[in-house]
């Protein structure tokens, strides 16, 4: 389910996106592209680098690619905001898209069970989103 334009414009029109309204856009846009596993991590009342991280994975280098662009173009368009910095592109195993207070961490599959954000922020408030 493509994220229109339509859309985004009746989302954000006339008014600044929450932070809840930001993550929800930004997990939308990964579920437009079929990414996996997506969980969001509050980190906010731990010392950590940001309030935020969502953790997905794709398939393939290449999925991972496309959803962290999908995230860039959806934030983009909805907000006119674009990332303090991307990195990982080039490669696609681990693209990391930084918002400063949320970070957008895009893995390989087999990257991601090597990293293991999750269990590195255990001590993070976790939600887990359903796979489409």
């Amino acid at each position: 389910m493509a994220l229109l334009q339509k859309d985004l414009n009746t989302i954000t029109e006339g008014r600044n996106l929450s932070t809840k309204e930001f993550n929800n856009l930004i997990i939308e846009a990964i579920k437009d592209k079929k990414g996996h596993s997506i969980v969001k991590l509050d980190l906010r009342h731990l010392d950590a680098p940001a309030d935020f991280y969502i953790v997905c994975h794709g398939n393939s280098d290449t999925q991972a690619k496309a959803i962290a662009g999908g995230v860039h173009r959806t934030i983009k368009d909805a907000t006119g905001q674009i990332p303090n910095h991307i990195e990982g592109m080039n490669n696609g195993t681990w693209v990391l898209v930084d918002y400063f207070t949320v970070l957008v961490h895009v893995f390989h599959k087999e990257s991601r069970g090597f990293y293991n954000i999750e269990a590195l922020w255990s001590d993070a408030k976790i939600t887990e989103y359903q796979d489409l």
